[in-house]
């Protein structure tokens, strides 16, 4: 995930406040923030997502949650990826009962996924649309 590690490096790094909105027509907004609650590990957490709309509702199209780690440098580690407009939402890694719980097939697919989302959207140009509205704004 270099694409949201550059663009979070641009906005300060993770904060409590966390919330970027960035527009790139013609593509789906993307929004990033943080996580109120820390990830499976008590990491910092954050959520990636592209909105759409449908009735009225905003509808992720996909939502992917990340624990931010430091250990051997800044790298984000997928815990949930969902998508509500095919109603599927899955969780490779949580703490259930006090007893953390990983599912390392799915783990390994949510890693996959977010590589090619991130050469996506590194390909779509969302780290200079940020940058761009950042000097704008």
């Amino acid at each position: 995930m270099k694409t949201i590690l550059a663009i979070l490096q641009k906005a300060g790094g993770w904060r409590p406040s966390l919330y970027l909105k960035i527009p790139n027509p013609p593509y789906m907004e993307l929004v990033i923030e943080a996580v109120d609650e820390s990830g499976p590990l008590g990491l910092p957490a954050l959520s990636v997502c592209h909105y759409g709309e449908q009735n009225g509702d905003a509808m992720r199209d996909p939502e992917m949650c990340f624990e931010l780690g430091f250990a051997g440098g800044a790298h984000l580690d997928p815990y949930l990826w969902r998508n509500d407009y095919v109603a599927v939402e899955q969780v490779s890694r949580a703490i259930i009962r006090d007893h953390y719980i990983a599912l390392l097939e799915l783990h390994k697919q949510h890693e996959k996924f977010a590589g090619m989302w991130d050469n996506n959207l590194r390909l779509q140009g969302f780290l200079e649309a940020f940058t761009n509205s950042c000097i704008l704004g």
